[in-house]
């Protein structure tokens, strides 16, 4: 759940289950200090979640702007239609329903059901998997099917069943703000005495993770088409990265391009006649599992040219109505100074 320093958090002195599972699903794969400034936008925009499910995903996808991992943005507005039309509005207290809710698994459903139900389920995320594995001197793999089984009994076995949230809290919040992943403050630490992983100076090897994911490199070309003050922009769709928000349109590539290999592409692609004018880049964008090398094309149309039905024309002052990922939005910001 949390992922550096937490002051007050808003959302402990509330058992409102909305606002707990708001600040979950923000927080996972976000610092605390930048998702505390997102809960509190969410909660000022839809302070019920029924104003949240009868908002559009666009509206909330441009809200969520910044955060990344968007996925968890539009599974915040289906969970929030499900639990609206499917179980009056009211989030159910028990795990398995939980689980049924879009983009609510094992973790972010013992977490709910604990803290805003007392329910008596073990959360077991990052931070549980880092503290545990250490205090215990466990080396099984986390990612793998044996190591969640593992982790997860012993959590359950640890859990303090009078109560379980402000447990469950207690250790996730102990291994963000103390046991963190790189130079941990193993002199704060109340469980350091009996930490296997200190005793025998294995902090650095625990938790074992066995496969490492690869990391794809990706060539984004940009077309920055701007004409009176507008510029072309089109909505991501399928199962790719930033499904549903807007970019410039793009030609992806296999390497890096020069301007003559570009301009190749651009005309076999869009037509013949296009001058190119000038490039950004290119400009790196890292995201969990691939990096962008991303490079803008500044490009003019020929005479005549109609845009691809997919491509919106959009003023650049109302920019604001459109989510974009945050590589976009530098850029544009970029070229308007």
């Amino acid at each position: 759940m949390v992922q550096g320093a937490s002051a007050a958090l808003p959302w402990r002195a509330s058992k409102d289950p909305y606002c707990i599972w708001l600040s979950e699903v923000i927080l996972q794969q976000t610092r605390v200090e930048q998702g505390t400034a997102y809960w509190q936008r969410f909660v000022d925009r839809y302070p019920t979640l029924f104003d949240l499910a009868e908002a559009s995903e666009d509206e909330v996808l441009r809200l969520w702007q910044g955060l990344g991992y968007y996925s968890r943005a539009r599974n915040l507005r289906k969970a929030a239609q499900q639990v609206a039309r499917l179980h009056g509005g009211r989030f159910p207290q028990d795990h398995a329903l939980l689980k049924g809710l879009s983009g609510v698994g094992d973790y972010t459903a013992a977490a709910i059901g604990s803290i805003a139900f007392g329910l008596a389920e073990p959360v077991v995320d990052g931070n549980v998997y880092r503290v545990l594995s250490r205090v215990f001197g466990i080396d099984t793999p986390i990612d793998g099917s044996a190591g969640r089984v593992e982790f997860r009994a012993l959590a359950a076995n640890l859990l303090d069943r009078q109560a379980p949230g402000d447990h469950n809290q207690a250790v996730m919040e102990l291994g963000a703000l103390v046991c963190s992943p790189k130079s941990p403050k193993c002199g704060d630490c109340p469980l350091a005495s009996k930490c296997i992983a200190l005793r025998t100076d294995r902090i650095d090897q625990l938790p074992v993770k066995a496969n490492r994911t690869k990391v794809r490199i990706r060539y984004f070309n940009y077309l920055h088409v701007e004409e009176a003050g507008c510029i072309h922009l089109r909505k991501r769709s399928g199962k790719d990265i930033w499904h549903g928000l807007y970019e410039l349109p793009l030609l992806e590539s296999d390497g890096a391009l020069t301007k003559r290999r570009f301009a190749a592409v651009l005309a076999n692609v869009h037509g013949t006649g296009w001058t190119v004018e000038h490039m950004v880049g290119p400009v790196k964008h890292i995201l969990s599992h691939q990096h962008l090398q991303a490079r803008f094309w500044r490009v003019r149309p020929p005479k005549g040219f109609m845009p691809p039905q997919d491509w919106e024309q959009v003023d650049m002052d109302r920019l604001e109505g459109h989510a974009l990922p945050r590589l976009i939005e530098r850029h544009l910001l970029a070229s308007r100074t």
